[in-house]
């Protein structure tokens, strides 16, 4: 995980350990939260990332309150 994290290829990894398959790697190899937040940072700042669009907000939905309140 340590070489994963410093950015170490998956590749690099398995033959650093000797794996013969890249799946057995695969099974210890597990992004952390932080790398999570990198990737999705990276993501956002690429030139043609897909920016969803505003949602509505439940509370304009009147018919999901009038459902709500019934419950």
């Amino acid at each position: 995980m340590h070489m994963l994290q410093a950015g170490v290829g998956l590749i690099h990894i398995r033959d650093i350990l000797g794996h013969a398959d890249i799946k057995t790697t695969d099974v210890y190899a597990r992004a952390n939260l932080e790398m999570k937040r990198s990737a999705l940072k990276k993501a956002a700042a690429a030139p043609n990332a897909i920016v969803a669009p505003t949602l509505p907000t439940w509370r304009d939905d009147a018919t999901l309150l009038d459902w709500l309140s019934s419950l």
